[in-house]
């Protein structure tokens, strides 16, 4: 919307579609800050888009750009303030934007090298990945605890491990840890004692 404004500064009937939206886009997300993405205090805005979108469904704009951008907010009205009937979903789609960011990443650095099967595991992890990021959980540790539900997994009293389950340690790498330990076994008393008797 932004762009087509600076495209179009003097279009009135654009203005007169952008103007509302961002009206009812700043009460929104003055009601998010406030509260968070709680349904409970979005659903009091469900009217308020009903409002907006009632007449952009009989109208049609002169301009090009406003009536392609009228029929695209019809086409998606019940998509796009889908955020109003549930809980901790984002208002904006900055989440999906980083997942995405992921893998064009991933895409740079296998390119050539895709095969459907590989990319389907890899979509699945990355999903997985991401997940456990916005949830603040290892995602490591989800792994190896065989959980199938990571809301199951949060529910989990978190217990502290001294050693980690895995150790890989690279070939020739000894482990080390707090505990002192002797590389030598102290020979007994009684047996240097011996020993010095028969050099005596």
């Amino acid at each position: 919307m932004n762009q087509e404004l600076l495209n179009n500064p003097f279009d009135e009937e654009l203005q007169a579609i952008t103007g509302p939206f961002g009206g009812l886009l700043r009460k929104i997300v003055e009601t998010i800050d406030q509260h968070g993405l709680k349904r409970r205090y979005l659903e009091k805005h469900e009217p308020e888009v009903a409002e907006f979108f009632k007449p952009l469904m009989t109208q049609s704009c002169r301009s090009e750009a406003a009536e392609t951008l009228r029929m695209r907010l019809v086409k998606y009205q019940d998509k796009l303030f889908t955020f109003l009937r549930h809980d901790g979903v984002p208002w904006n789609n900055n989440n999906a934007e980083n997942a995405i960011r992921q893998f064009a990443y991933y895409r740079e650095v296998a390119a050539g090298r895709l095969k459907e099967d590989g990319l389907r595991d890899y979509l699945l992890l990355l999903s997985i990945s991401q997940t456990c990021r916005y949830r603040g959980v290892s995602f490591l540790k989800f792994l190896l605890s065989r959980e199938r539900d990571i809301d199951a997994f949060c529910e989990k009293p978190r217990r502290r491990r001294r050693f980690p389950i895995i150790e890989v340690y690279p070939k020739g790498i000894e482990r080390t840890d707090s505990r002192p330990r002797t590389t030598t076994a102290s020979k007994p008393e009684s047996q240097g004692q011996e020993e010095k008797r028969a050099d005596g």
